[in-house]
């Protein structure tokens, strides 16, 4: 592997970061174990074509984004009853056995490079407990990064019988000099016949390279529901995954992204279909302006024991710009028969006949070709059922045609 460790990191470093925080052995154990495991993990897969990679996470200068022993963020947690919101280190003050049974049984801390870089170094986070029976909306967590990076991870549990909607909304709040580094991985763990709704918005400067890996395992009878909107950051690497474990559980994937100047956007929705009679519905739709790049790959993988499957994907990316680059991987990975299954994705201009259309009747042009962007995106967003996330995804795409 070529990435090298930044010298800032040392297992001193995360005994330091550790003890400041308190922390059980346990916990201090999984943190060195993901930082002695760096040394022999490869960077998260891309896709490749003969002579061309089409996201290069190796050249990053880690040395120069990360700083360890100096994260800060402000972040607001509101809650709501029944539900318990809490930050990282309360929760593991207050819940020791749910957060050492729950942390990194979704997402192996060691599945990558970044995943365990994350594990070993992150500072700030959030633990979402609903117990059995809770319906709750509204549980919302603000963060804004304040540092040069900073690494964050999330833990959500839901017991059998319960229902949250979740609001994450990342941005930045003290300027800081120089590229930065952003790193979030989120946790979903149900119990049966739960439902989690969890929304994302990411609007971080763009000086800042963004990681995120949000998984879910889907238990009997259980939904989740992603939403995730990208329009900051220089480079997003963005991994929206599910695992439909139980029997009769559903997941849909919803993605926006809106590109411009030299933004990268690498954009990731993935589902396994383990147990029978499950659901999915892949939805992404994205826009790049000026040299903007996006990279998008979905994966539906339907086991050979996932019997009377129904799994949906389609991606589109509008181009606005000449010097914009878009690819797509739509992939279906299907074990056995019954299942109904379909995959797409489409790449294209402005339609030439609708800006005439517009343009005839006295509209000028950029409003045209802004009201056609805005309709390009009704679609996805008619699938995102909450609706301040719908309005603020719909505020930043009008503001940033403007």
């Amino acid at each position: 592997m070529s990435t090298q460790l930044p010298a800032s990191i040392s297992e001193e470093t995360v005994r330091e970061i550790s003890a400041e925080r308190d922390e059980p052995d346990w916990l201090l154990q999984t943190r060195l174990d993901a930082l002695a495991a760096l040394d022999d993990l490869d960077m998260p897969n891309v896709i490749e074509t003969p002579g061309r990679r089409w996201t290069n996470l190796e050249d990053l200068d880690y040395e120069s984004i990360v700083d360890p022993l100096d994260q800060r963020d402000v972040t607001e947690r509101v809650t709501a009853e029944g539900v318990e919101v809490l930050d990282f280190e309360t929760a593991v003050a207050e819940h020791p056995e749910l957060v050492k049974e729950r942390f990194g049984s979704v997402t192996d801390p060691e599945t990558n490079y970044l995943t365990a870089l994350s594990t070993a170094l992150f500072t700030t986070g959030t633990v979402i407990y609903v117990p059995e029976g809770v319906d709750a909306e509204d549980v919302k967590v603000r963060a804004e990064m304040n540092s040069t990076s900073l690494f964050s991870h999330t833990l959500v549990v839901t017991e059998a019988n319960s229902s949250v909607t979740i609001l994450e909304r990342i941005s930045n709040g003290d300027d800081v000099d120089g590229d930065r580094y952003f790193s979030n991985l989120v946790e979903i763990a149900t119990g049966e016949n739960s439902y989690v709704q969890y929304g994302s918005l990411q609007n971080l400067d763009e000086d800042v390279y963004n990681f995120t890996l949000k998984r879910g395992d889907a238990d009997t009878y259980s939904t989740i529901s992603w939403i995730e909107g990208n329009i900051g950051s220089r480079l997003t690497r963005s991994d929206i995954e599910t695992e439909l474990t139980g029997d009769s559980s559903e997941t849909k994937i919803v993605g926006a992204f809106f590109g411009h100047n030299d933004q990268h956007l690498d954009i990731n929705a993935r589902v396994w279909h383990h147990g029978e009679h499950t659901t999915a519905d892949l939805v992404t739709r994205g826009v790049l302006d000026d040299e903007a790049r996006s990279v998008y790959e979905g994966v539906q993988d339907v086991g050979r024991d996932a019997w009377d499957t129904s799994s949906y994907q389609r991606e589109n990316t509008l181009m606005l710009s000449d010097d914009s680059e878009a690819d797509a991987s739509p992939k279906l990975i299907i074990h056995n028969h019954d299942t109904e299954a379909s995959h797409s994705a489409t790449v294209g201009q402005v339609d030439a006949e609708d800006l005439f259309y517009m343009t005839s009747r006295s509209i000028p042009e950029r409003t045209a070709r802004n009201m056609l962007v805005e309709g390009f995106f009704v679609p996805v967003l008619e699938e995102v059922e909450v609706d301040e996330l719908r309005e603020d995804i719909d505020d930043l795409v009008v503001a940033r045609l403007d």
